[in-house]
């Protein structure tokens, strides 16, 4: 069995020394006492830095987490290794359980992209031409926006969930990538994107992946539908990120370039250490600002505390369960 260190020495986005391991081993140590003593559980995202990812009981995707938290029983606290967003998606799902947020700083730039006032407007304006309108809005959106919601979807299930609507107009929101993704997918929807995007995915171009793909023809491509369409054309595959950790594993070819946040390399890197997983990504601000000081404090002083009303609670987690229902 591969010690802490060995692990994270097979990750590329940081240089871990001996003695910041030793400190991460006890902070570790710390967190579960905590975790123990306050009942609680704690989920991770797959772009969270990797000493973090060490010490969660679950890891995973959007859909991943989001599936997980509707499914917590036992737990008095769930403390969310993510962004707000995702917090706030566990809080919607277990109003009686108290969520935190280890960093207040983990927002999310695509989730601001779609303030749900403007979102409300647009569809005001929307169904006085398509009356049959269905407003489906990715996950990485606020709870307001999810509340305004036919139905939330996934980069995992989103083309599934859009092809089951009896709609044939959907306002797609907040991402214009995943939209087009979707719209190639599912031809006979009419698709309208919002105009958001993730800044992360954006900054890849199709020029550095084909540098990549020059240098090492036999390398598979396995890219994010955030990315932008002339970067997912050069895939091998286009694949969520828990598709992607799939993918990678259940393959024979050895190498891979993952194109998407660079924590997801980290993952693979340190779960198939026999494989090698190049990186064609960038780095996300919001996702890299939560240290393991962060969890530790968090569950130490119960903060910070996610809290969504009522009125926007409600209709949010219908939104929700209509995912969970059409993704089973």
């Amino acid at each position: 069995m591969s010690t802490l260190y060995e692990e994270l020495s097979r990750v590329t986005t940081y240089e871990y020394s001996q003695d910041e391991v030793r400190e991460f081993e006890v902070l570790h140590d710390e967190i579960r006492k905590l975790k123990k003593e306050r009942n609680a559980v704690i989920v991770a995202h797959n772009y969270y830095r990797p000493e973090i990812l060490k010490v969660a009981d679950f890891v995973g995707d959007s859909l991943e987490l989001a599936l997980m938290a509707s499914k917590v029983r036992d737990a008095d606290v769930i403390e969310f290794c993510g962004v707000h967003f995702m917090a706030e998606t566990a809080k919607i799902v277990n109003p009686k359980r108290t969520v935190l947020l280890p960093n207040m700083m983990a927002g999310c730039q695509l989730a601001d992209s779609a303030p749900a006032e403007d979102l409300a407007e647009r569809i005001a304006e929307l169904k006085e031409q398509y009356p049959d309108l269905a407003v489906v809005s990715y996950v990485n959106t606020t709870a307001a926006v999810k509340a305004l919601s036919d139905i939330i979807v996934t980069s995992a299930n989103a083309s599934k969930v859009v092809r089951t609507l009896p709609n044939e107009n959907i306002l797609f929101v907040p991402d214009r990538n995943l939209a087009n993704h979707v719209a190639e997918q599912v031809p006979e929807k009419n698709i309208i994107p919002w105009n958001g995007y993730c800044y992360v995915h954006e900054q890849i171009t199709p020029e550095e992946i084909g540098r990549i793909r020059a240098a090492d023809p036999e390398l598979e491509i396995l890219v994010h539908p955030e990315c932008r369409p002339d970067v997912a054309r050069l895939a091998d595959a286009v694949l969520s990120t828990s598709g992607m950790v799939r993918y990678a594993k259940e393959r024979p070819a050895m190498r891979f370039l993952i194109v998407t946040e660079c924590g997801l390399s980290d993952r693979l890197a340190m779960e198939v250490p026999e494989k090698q997983f190049l990186k064609g990504c960038k780095l996300c601000a919001f996702m890299k600002v939560t240290t393991l000081e962060d969890v530790r404090d968090s569950l130490l002083h119960l903060r910070y505390e996610i809290e969504v009303p009522e009125e926007v609670r409600v209709p949010a987690e219908r939104a929700l369960v209509r995912m969970f229902d059409a993704s089973e």
